[in-house]
């Protein structure tokens, strides 16, 4: 059980300090929703909506829909561990149940074409080592274990990078940015790919709305995918909250 709280009350000296839970939801609007995993790529603009509750253990769904349509493209159940092993090294690891969404042309038996959604689902592990080096250099590992429980979908997707992350670029007073390289290798059942991807995020110090974008580029691959290379420019809209468990 929980309660809302906007600020901490004293407590009384002999009473144990108050546990605090965070809730956090953001709201992105993407010009082309992309997924790491080729086949999960959306290719058109995207609206996502991300949740987070707890502390070290985290409950953090995710809502993916095309922009267009209203049509949904992906949701995300993740469960996340937070380790902090030392004051530069942490650890977190992550499970999920997630569903894909996919429109099909289907023909009935007198040939009428109809369009339909088709839903697979999958069944994540990952773990992600990160180590700061100092307030503006990170470097971090990504370690994922993707199977697909449909029979006709993939069923085995393996995925390891590394990712150096910079951080806590100045660009004015209270702006700064953030830039997160990516290489990483990707193996699908018998078909595999190394590929370049990159993140920014652009924000504001308290202030809700940020600038985010990410590109995505394979260097060598077999996967099939309709795409050679992938950008995106996304807005997005962070609302917080923090939690006093009751006593």
């Amino acid at each position: 059980m929980v309660n809302v709280s906007n600020s901490l009350f004293a407590q009384d000296k002999d009473s144990p300090a108050p546990k605090i839970n965070n809730f956090t939801a953001a709201v992105t609007i993407q010009s082309k929703g992309i997924s790491t995993i080729p086949n999960l790529t959306l290719g058109k603009p995207a609206i996502i909506f991300d949740m987070k509750l707890g502390r070290k253990l985290t409950f953090e769904p995710q809502f993916r829909f095309a922009l267009e349509d209203g049509k949904p493209w992906a949701m995300v159940f993740w469960w996340r561990y937070y380790e902090t092993v030392s004051n530069k090294l942490k650890v977190t690891y992550s499970t999920n149940y997630s569903f894909s969404y996919k429109s099909i042309d289907s023909y009935t038996s007198t040939g009428i074409s109809r369009n339909l959604i088709r839903t697979t689902r999958y069944l994540v592990g990952a773990v992600e080592p990160n180590f700061r080096i100092n307030k503006h250099l990170g470097v971090g590992m990504y370690l994922f274990y993707n199977y697909g429980i449909e029979s006709f979908i993939t069923k085995n997707t393996l995925m390891i990078s590394f990712r150096p992350t910079i951080s806590n670029i100045p660009i004015t007073k209270n702006v700064v940015a953030m830039v997160a390289p990516e290489i990483y290798s990707l193996i699908m059942d018998k078909n595999n790919g190394v590929f370049f991807n990159s993140r920014f995020l652009i924000s504001k110090k308290n202030f809700p709305l940020a600038i985010s974008g990410l590109i995505n580029k394979p260097l060598k691959s077999s996967i099939p995918s309709e795409y050679d290379f992938l950008w995106n420019v996304g807005l997005s809209y962070t609302f917080n909250k923090k939690f006093v468990e009751a006593q």
